[in-house]
C-alpha cells in the first residue's frame, strides 16, 4: 500500500474529464474503460461505482489489479496502480450509495482500489 503523494493528490482534485481504468482478464487480455463516478476516500484508497462494469467486474473477480489514469487541466497525467476489492455491502458501499453517487445510477457495488504505486509519466512518485 502506498499513500498518494501531495502533488498527485492535488492533481486528483484538479483532474479534468473522466478517469481511465484498466484491468486484465484471466488470460492477460486488457480491458480499458472510462469511469466518471469515482471518489478518493483516503490517501491510499479510490472508490469506483459499478454502474455497468460487465467485463471489469469479471476481471476483478478473476483477481485483476488495476490502473487508473487521470489528467489535470494543465494536461499533466497521473497513474494510480493497485489491488481491487468488489464490495456490495459495508461502510464504503453505503457511503458511495448514500453520500456521493448520483441517485440516477444503480451503484451495483463499490470497487475499491488500494493504491500500491503512483506515477506521473515514467516517474514513480510512490
Amino acid at each position: 500500500m502506498a499513500k498518494i503523494p501531495g502533488v498527485a493528490s492535488e492533481a486528483w482534485e484538479q483532474r479534468e474529464g473522466a478517469v481511465v481504468m484498466s484491468t486484465v482478464d484471466s488470460k492477460g487480455i486488457p480491458n480499458t474503460i472510462y469511469v466518471t463516478c469515482v471518489q478518493k476516500i483516503a490517501d491510499d484508497t479510490i472508490v469506483i461505482a459499478d454502474n455497468k462494469l460487465h467485463k471489469t467486474k469479471a476481471n476483478i473477480h478473476a483477481g485483476s489489479k488495476a490502473s487508473l489514469l487521470y489528467i489535470t487541466k494543465e494536461k499533466k497525467a497521473y497513474q494510480l496502480k493497485g489491488s481491487l476489492d468488489y464490495q456490495t455491502a459495508g461502510p464504503i458501499y453505503e457511503d458511495m450509495k448514500n453520500r456521493w453517487l448520483d441517485k440516477k445510477y444503480p451503484g451495483n457495488a463499490a470497487v475499491v482500489l488500494t493504491v500500491e504505486e503512483v506515477y506521473t509519466g515514467a516517474e514513480k512518485l510512490a
